[in-house]
């Protein structure tokens, strides 16, 4: 067994002290993903740096009709919230559809976006895996690859992220604010996650020892609507096959704005900006629709068993941007 310090941090200064920017260090919140992987021994820290004690844990609603999301933040308040449920309707679905309530109760915002691959060879320490061991090769490359990535994958790694909430946050342009060794930045949610390339271990742009503080909605335009919309094997498992998350926005029948995010399908969430180029600006009709839905889906590149979620993601998109455009019926 390898030795393991736990300390509760009081404060972020304290936080940062502990961690130390080490490669074994890992901040715990809820915990829900991290104790997983360290009983399987995919994670191995010598030392877990409790933040739950961090002042990070509100939900603040902001005098611009944005909405500041604490890093602590248990799902199940999200998902619950007034503000949320009224305005970002794709979010709230987003996270019921993601875990069981007990769950929910637990997972924090944060945790939530840095949940690590579901893929099988990653949590196989029998098999070799480029982001478990950088080096080591990708066994899914040429096994089962079903559950896989059929975009911005790499001869690397073609594991798939599986947050829910990362995809709804992507439709929403939501920013991730971070604190760390260098201060403090923000990194909007459609830069955070890294595509695999050579180095699939990193899996999003974060600097060692920064820890995420909080999540920013920006306001939505009057008049918007979202929608989340998840495919997977069975209602009692929680992780998707192929998910679609979009904002959209209809003004007398042009499209004023859309944003539309595909989860399950990549290394991270994917932003349909083909399709949305394809929407914008448009008075939209089930044909063109379709057309736009197209535009994203041609530039896919399935491995040998996933094909399907090609075909799986067309008619996700097409039913969810069909009822926020077509079917729209918002003056």
């Amino acid at each position: 067994m390898k030795p393991l310090s736990y300390v509760c941090a009081r404060t972020v200064a304290e936080a940062a002290a502990f961690h130390g920017g080490r490669p074994e260090a890992r901040y715990l919140g809820g915990g829900t993903n991290l104790i997983d992987l360290m009983r399987m021994g995919v994670e191995r820290p010598d030392i877990l740096v409790d933040i739950t004690r961090l002042p990070f844990d509100r939900i603040e609603e902001r005098t611009d009709g944005s909405v500041r999301v604490g890093a602590t933040a248990r799902n199940s308040d999200l998902a619950t919230h007034p503000a949320v449920l009224d305005r970002y309707p794709v979010l709230s679905q987003a996270l019921l559809s993601g875990a069981s309530g007990q769950l929910r109760n637990m997972a924090t915002t944060a945790g939530n976006l840095l949940q690590r691959t579901r893929c099988g060879y990653f949590r196989d320490l029998s098999r070799p895996c480029n982001k478990r061991v950088p080096g080591s090769g990708c066994a899914a490359l040429d096994g089962v690859n079903r559950d896989h990535a059929v975009f911005g994958h790499s001869p690397h790694c073609v594991a798939t992220h599986p947050s829910d909430l990362a995809v709804a946050l992507t439709s929403l342009d939501a920013l991730v604010e971070l604190v760390g060794p260098a201060g403090v930045r923000t990194v909007p949610v459609t830069e955070f996650y890294r595509l695999p390339q050579d180095r699939p271990e990193q899996d999003t742009v974060m600097r060692p020892g920064e820890l995420i503080t909080n999540v920013l909605l920006p306001p939505v335009p009057t008049g918007a609507d979202s929608r989340y919309r998840k495919a997977r094997d069975r209602a009692s498992d929680t992780y998707m096959l192929a998910s679609v998350a979009a904002m959209v926005h209809v003004e007398h029948g042009v499209v004023k704005h859309i944003a539309v995010a595909l989860g399950g399908l990549a290394h991270r969430p994917w932003r349909a900006r083909r399709t949305e180029a394809a929407l914008l600006g448009t008075k939209p009709t089930t044909e063109t629709v379709e057309q736009a839905v197209e535009e994203e889906l041609t530039t896919a590149v399935p491995l040998r068993h996933n094909a399907y979620k090609v075909e799986l993601a067309r008619a996700m998109a097409r039913e969810v941007l069909g009822s926020l455009t077509v079917g729209h019926r918002k003056p």
